[in-house]
């Protein structure tokens, strides 16, 4: 099943009438990432830290405008984002938070409230995935109606440059600026989830 009516969460100028499939590369020493489409041509950048305290990433658009700002938020046990427009961290300007359903997991379940869904009961779009196999499947509230899929491209070139690349196949009228955050958003609660088993690991040793 496919949405028939464009789905805009981010901007409607991120929803296509066809498939979109775009490949996320992720620069595994400084952690930005770039988003580009099947030929190759640029979509997004991706700044932030990498080790940052806050946990920032910045979305911008081709020209460099900031589209959308993550920002984790503090103290929260499920590890929860907020995504705000533009470069703001205003309340006001709050598109979509993610958390994850539960603290312990093994396959990672995020749960995305759009701003105006203030019960945290029932939720939005549901992120399915297990992100040891570099996959991950984004579905329409907790319905089995599916809006895009994830998975890693590995190849010889990728290992040799530091690179991590993701190829994500977002379906027809599905704001895929939106997915690209959830993706990004998946990746920042993964890599802190090993920074943090890993430091245990050195603890214990």
């Amino acid at each position: 099943m496919m949405a028939q009516s464009p789905v805009s969460i981010v901007s409607p100028r991120f929803c296509a009438p066809y498939p979109v499939d775009v490949a996320i590369v992720r620069k595994v020493l400084s952690g930005d990432f770039v988003v580009n489409d099947v030929n190759g041509n640029l979509l997004f950048k991706v700044k932030g830290s990498l080790l940052s305290l806050h946990g920032r990433r910045v979305i911008l658009d081709v020209a460099g405008r900031p589209i959308v700002t993550l920002r984790r938020k503090i103290l929260s046990a499920h590890s929860r984002w907020q995504v705000f427009r533009g470069d703001s961290s205003e309340a006001k300007d709050l598109i979509f938070s993610a958390k994850r359903s539960s603290m312990i997991q093994y396959k990672t379940k995020l749960h995305v409230f759009l701003a105006n869904n203030t019960s945290d009961d029932v939720c939005d779009y549901t992120v399915k995935g297990s992100w040891f196999e570099k996959s991950c499947v984004v579905y329409a509230g907790d319905s089995s109606t599916i809006v895009a899929q994830m998975h890693k491209k590995f190849s010889a070139q990728s290992i040799l440059l530091g690179k991590d690349k993701f190829m994500v196949a977002v379906y027809p009228n599905i704001d895929y600026a939106f997915i690209v955050a959830l993706i990004v958003i998946l990746d920042e609660i993964n890599s802190s989830k090993n920074q943090t088993s890993h430091m245990n690991n050195n603890t214990a040793s």
